[in-house]
C-alpha cells in the first residue's frame, strides 16, 4: 500500500532533499514508523518522546486535519496523500 507523503522543506534533509516520498502504513502511526525506517532521524522531528505529533506540526490526510479525524490512529489506504505542514505564527 503506497501513501504519498509531502515533506516540508526543513525536513527534506532527512529525505535526501525530496519533497515527496512514498511510504506504507495502515495508519498515521504506522506511517511514522515507515518514515523512520526510510528516513532515519525524521520521526523525532515529527513526534515527541511519547510518540505524539509535535504541537508545531499539522498533519493532513487528503486535506483533512488528523485532529478532526482519528488522530494518529487515522486509517490510511492506497493512494492517500499525507501532508506535513509546519504551523505558522504571526502577529
Amino acid at each position: 500500500m503506497a501513501v504519498k507523503v509531502l515533506i516540508p522543506t526543513p525536513l527534506q534533509k532527512f529525505t535526501g532533499e525530496q519533497a515527496t516520498i512514498e511510504c506504507s502504513g495502515a495508519s498515521v502511526n504506522e506511517l511514522f514508523d515507515a518514515l523512520e525506517n526510510n528516513c532515519p532521524g525524521i520521526k523525532s522531528r515529527l513526534c515527541d518522546e511519547e510518540g505524539k505529533p509535535r504541537r508545531f506540526l499539522n498533519f493532513y490526510v487528503n486535506s483533512e486535519d488528523i485532529r478532526f479525524l482519528e488522530g494518529t490512529e487515522t486509517p490510511l489506504k492506497d493512494g492517500d496523500e499525507v501532508s506535513i505542514v509546519p504551523a505558522v505564527a504571526g502577529g
